[in-house]
């Protein structure tokens, strides 16, 4: 067994202390409790659970390199660092967020997304490896996509490239930073990074799951209110065996459950997708009365977006859309990050909510789309295939 603390030597990479008894995480957490920034990324698998195993942490500050075991301490104490005064820099945070609150039941006090900081200043949204590469010349090892993280004890390799991707996290923070700040653009990164640790604490509604289901989105009325009901039988129940959705009951299944609706057990079985296991016994009974609790609900309002675009707007959103993605090159932002189609159709539509109405998009594209709209000012090309947006004297 390897020890609390465990050096890996590496030609290319600092040290990483391997860590696996509960004393050791104190003392990290109580080290990570006094430094401004650490760098945080997770390993974990689902695949074969309904909540993801989270199976290493690795951890980087100053000169230091951590690899935690989760399997082999409880993880609840870190919530202390992650709270802490400091920064907690990661990249293409989001499922790291949901398994970190999982195992700690808090979100990071500051989050910096070195992923959507690199999508302000020209970079896109890039894979970490293209941005280490980038900024600091560097091949990052690659990893094998179908590498076993809960196994013990972790090879050589895996170790790694576990370390490589904590490596440089705080070296981005700070160049990403500076070139932020020399766009104005810090504060804009930052609120962006707050909205995404925000939705780090996930709450699955079963009774939205049915929403998830391609094929059932577009049902209506009581059809779609016994997709809705088994829908969501099956997310409580994979819930409660932790088990993937579709080991429980396939989308395929759900969808012909609720275009039959069943009574029996007998009319359970002969629809596609659903077998003998999941006809008989106390399964079927579960997914009939399902059947039968959404048959007596109220159908689901339609699904879509909560608001209703002019027809005699529809063109302007193409054309809109063309300026949005021609302001983003030009400013070097991820266009996405900047507007989606589904945002400007928001904000023609009137949508209170509308994220080009809030914040620094609003200032940056939202109020010149509503002047565009409302005739104040116009779009025109400017004899070399790009379009300006143009004050407009409206005629009395």
């Amino acid at each position: 067994m390897p020890s609390a603390v465990e050096e890996r030597p590496d030609r290319n990479l600092p040290d990483a202390r391997w860590v696996d008894t509960d004393s050791a995480l104190s003392e990290i957490t109580a080290e990570l409790c006094d430094v401004a920034a650490f760098g945080v990324d997770t390993e974990f698998h689902r695949e074969k659970t309904y909540y993801p195993q989270l199976a290493l942490v690795q951890l980087s500050w100053g000169d230091e390199r951590v690899l935690v075991d989760p399997l082999a301490v409880d993880l609840a104490p870190f919530a202390a660092a992650l709270v802490g005064p400091a920064t907690v820099v990661m990249h293409a945070a989001s499922q790291d967020l949901e398994v970190l609150y999982r195992s700690c039941e808090v979100l990071p006090r500051d989050l910096f997304d070195t992923q959507l900081a690199a999508g302000f200043v020209g970079h896109s949204l890039p894979a970490l490896s293209s941005l280490v590469d980038r900024f600091y010349g560097v091949h990052l090892p690659k990893g094998d996509r179908l590498t076993d993280w809960l196994r013990r004890p972790l090879a050589e390799d895996q170790r790694t490239y576990a370390a490589s991707d904590v490596e440089f996290l705080l070296g981005l923070q700070e160049k990403l930073t500076a070139a932020l700040n020399d766009r104005g653009r810090l504060q804009w990164a930052l609120d962006e990074c707050e909205a995404l640790r925000l939705k780090g604490h996930v709450i699955r509604k079963p009774e939205d799951a049915w929403l998830r289901i391609k094929e059932a989105r577009s049902l209506k009325g009581e059809v779609a209110a016994v997709a809705r009901a088994v829908a969501a039988w099956r997310e409580r129940r994979a819930a409660e065996l932790d088990q993937p959705i579709r080991f429980v009951l396939s989308d395929l299944a759900i969808v012909g459950v609720a275009q039959r609706r069943p009574k029996t057990a007998a009319d359970l079985g002969r629809i596609r997708g659903v077998d003998e296991r999941h006809a008989k016994g106390k399964v079927g009974e579960a997914v009939l009365a399902a059947v039968a609790e959404g048959l007596q609900q109220e159908p689901p309002k339609a699904t879509g977006p909560s608001h209703e675009l002019d027809r005699k707007l529809r063109p302007a959103v193409a054309l809109v859309a063309a300026w949005v993605s021609q302001l983003s090159r030009d400013l070097e932002i991820e266009t996405s990050m900047v507007a989606t189609r589904s945002d400007i159709e928001a904000l023609l539509a009137g949508d209170a909510n509308a994220r080009l109405t809030r914040g620094w998009r609003a200032d940056l594209v939202g109020e010149r789309i509503r002047r565009l709209v409302e005739g104040e000012a116009a779009l025109a090309f400017d004899g070399h295939g790009n379009l300006l947006l143009e004050d407009r004297v409206k005629p009395v």
